[in-house]
C-alpha cells in the first residue's frame, strides 16, 4: 500500500503551512508543540505517521528555537516510525555563515546540516539559499526551489518602460543575472565595502542607470541597510525608480523603519517568514505556497520538479 503523505508545521511557519496544505488538498496534520517554563520544547505527534512520508515545514528564523523545534520534530517522526521524514525549510537559518573567510570561525550552514541529517531527515526542501553551493553540505537529498518563478510573473505585470536588474552588492550578481537575460534586460551591480556585519563603510554603483526603473533583487533582507543605501545611490546617479524583490524578509532592528523612509517604491517579499503587517509599510507579500504544494506533491509521487525553475519558463 502506498504510504499517504501527511504535512505538519511548526510554530514558525503555521500560517505558511495552512496556505501549502490548501493548496495541496489536504488537512495541515496535527502536533502540539509544548514548552516547558525554562523554555525546553517538546513536540508531540497527535495522530499516527507510522508508514507515512511526514513533510515538516519551519522557516529558521529567529534562529534557536525554531531550528531545535524542527531537529525535535524530525527526532519525534523518526521515533513514531515515519516511513521519510522530509524537512521543508522555506527560509534556512545560518546560510550566511557558508565558508571561513576569517581565522577561528564556524561555518554554521554545515553544522545546521549535520544537525538535519543527525536528527533523521531523509531530504530538505527549501529556497534560495544565500549559497546554492550549501546543498553540498548535505548528504541526502536537496530540493533547492528558486523564487523567480514568484517574481518573474510580477515583474512582468510591472511592465516598466527601463528595466533594469540590479544587485546590491556583488555577491547576489549570479542571482539577477540569470532573471536579467530571461527579461533580455541590463544589469548593474552596487559594490559595497563592510567595516563589520550589517555596517556598510562605502559603495560604488557600477553600470549606467540614468532614466532606468531599477529592481534590485536579493535573498535576504536583514538590517536593510544595504536595500536603502543602495536605492538612494541608485537615485542619486538618476535612476527613474527602484523597488527590491527579496526573498526572506529577515528584517531586524530598524528594518521596518528603514524600509518606510527610504526612496524605495516598493519592497516585495516572499512569505517564508511571517511579517510584523502593522510596521509593514511600502512592503507586498508574495505567495510561495503553491511552489512549496509543487514540490511537496513531486517529492511525494517521484516526479522531478524540474518545471519549477526559471529555465524552464524561459521564451521561445
Amino acid at each position: 500500500m502506498q504510504p499517504f503523505a501527511k504535512i505538519f508545521s511548526g510554530t514558525g511557519s503555521q500560517q505558511l503551512a495552512e496556505q501549502i496544505c490548501k493548496r495541496y488538498g489536504c488537512q495541515l496534520g496535527t502536533i502540539n508543540i509544548q514548552k516547558f517554563s525554562d523554555g525546553e520544547i517538546c513536540p508531540i505527534f497527535l495522530e499516527s505517521v507510522r508508514g507515512d512520508y511526514v513533510f515538516l515545514v519551519q522557516s529558521t528564523h529567529s534562529p534557536t528555537d525554531n531550528l531545535m523545534e524542527l531537529l525535535l520534530m524530525i527526532d519525534a517522526a523518526r521515533r513514531a516510525s515515519a516511513y521519510k521524514v522530509i524537512a521543508v525549510i522555506p527560509y534556512y537559518g545560518y546560510a550566511r555563515q557558508d565558508r571561513k573567510d576569517k581565522p577561528r570561525v564556524a561555518i554554521g550552514s554545515k553544522l545546521v546540516a549535520n544537525m538535519l541529517v543527525a536528527a533523521g531527515a531523509d531530504r530538505v526542501i527549501t529556497m534560495d539559499l544565500h549559497a546554492p553551493q550549501i546543498q553540498g553540505y548535505f548528504d541526502i537529498p536537496v530540493d533547492h526551489l528558486d523564487s523567480s518563478a514568484v517574481f518573474i510573473p510580477y515583474i512582468q505585470n510591472l511592465r516598466l518602460e527601463n528595466l533594469t536588474f540590479a544587485a546590491p552588492d556583488v555577491g547576489a550578481a549570479n542571482r539577477i543575472r540569470e532573471i536579467a537575460s530571461y527579461f533580455e534586460a541590463e544589469m548593474v551591480i552596487c559594490d559595497k565595502h563592510r567595516k563589520r556585519a550589517n555596517e556598510i563603510a562605502s559603495m560604488i554603483v557600477i553600470g549606467d542607470v540614468e532614466d532606468k526603473d531599477i529592481v534590485l533583487i536579493d535573498d535576504i533582507c536583514d538590517t536593510g541597510g544595504t536595500l536603502v543605501k543602495s536605492a538612494a545611490l541608485l537615485k542619486e546617479k538618476g535612476a527613474r525608480s527602484v523597488r527590491a524583490l527579496i526573498t526572506h524578509p529577515v528584517l531586524s532592528g530598524n528594518a521596518y523603519e528603514n524600509i518606510a523612509n527610504s526612496v524605495l517604491e516598493e519592497l516585495v517579499v516572499c512569505d517564508t517568514i511571517p511579517l510584523d503587517k502593522k510596521l509593514a509599510k511600502k512592503i507586498k507579500v508574495l505567495t510561495v505556497s503553491e511552489l512549496f504544494a509543487v514540490a511537496i506533491r513531486n517529492a511525494y509521487e517521484n516526479k522531478s520538479i524540474t518545471s519549477l525553475f526559471i529555465h524552464s519558463q524561459r521564451k521561445a
